[in-house]
């Protein structure tokens, strides 16, 4: 288990916003990939290796070559401002470990589901949680290099509503991953400032739990990730 830090970007003492990010999808679409790419600190990992045990329980199809897993979560950090961090929480993907994502739900801004296009089934659950949850989310698909498809064959294959954004990203590169990032605090500000100007109506996903996001907060640069 990876945990240690890097002595690089500390945490301002003025920072007292958190603002809680989960990525989740299936397992090995790159989810622990993405929160170390984009973290301004060495993430915190629980990856351990995949042995014989779990053969009987771990379905590898179209990731044969996955060596290691997520067993708890992976962790994040972004510094938004003077007074706001982003904490990125990364889920497990294996079946065996969904018990823990009620958990690391709580209290969340909002969600990336991160989908390999190759086994978009494999995603169905993850939005199916958040729509339970009513967590607003976005969908990222991450490029492994499979068959394309077009956007409107995704929407119809995950079931998508119209107003969830849908975006392509490399998880491995940190300037794509910022940029999914950015796309879930644009959906996350849209839907805050449509039920501020219908307060009477419900608008899905608009009652977006934890503090507002700062404008542009993203957009700027971060420091650089760790070694």
């Amino acid at each position: 288990m990876d945990s240690a830090t890097s002595d690089r970007a500390t945490l301002s003492d003025t920072a007292d916003n958190g603002l809680k990010i989960v990525v989740v999808g299936g397992f090995g679409v790159g989810k622990t990939t993405m929160v170390r790419s984009v973290s301004e600190i060495r993430p915190l990992n629980t990856e351990e290796t995949m042995t014989r045990a779990g053969e009987a329980v771990d379905h590898l199809d179209g990731v044969q070559a996955k060596t290691s897993t997520t067993v708890a979560f992976d962790f994040g950090r972004i510094t938004l401002d003077a007074r706001s961090v982003l904490y990125l929480f990364g889920a497990p993907g294996q079946e065996r470990f969904w018990f823990l994502w009620d958990r690391l739900f709580s209290g969340t801004l909002g969600a990336v589901v991160l989908v390999d296009t190759r086994r978009l089934a494999d995603s169905w659950y993850a939005i199916d949680r958040l729509e339970h949850h009513g967590t607003p989310f976005i969908v990222a698909c991450n490029d492994f290099g499979g068959p394309l498809h077009s956007e409107q064959q995704i929407r119809e294959a995950l079931d998508l509503a119209d107003d969830v954004p849908l975006v392509e990203c490399d998880a491995r590169d940190r300037s794509s991953s910022k940029y999914v990032l950015i796309t879930l605090v644009e959906h996350l500000a849209a839907l805050s400032a449509a039920r501020l100007r219908a307060p009477e109506a419900a608008v899905p996903g608009a009652d977006v739990p934890g503090a507002a996001v700062p404008a542009g907060a993203l957009a700027g640069p971060t420091p650089e990730p760790a070694p």
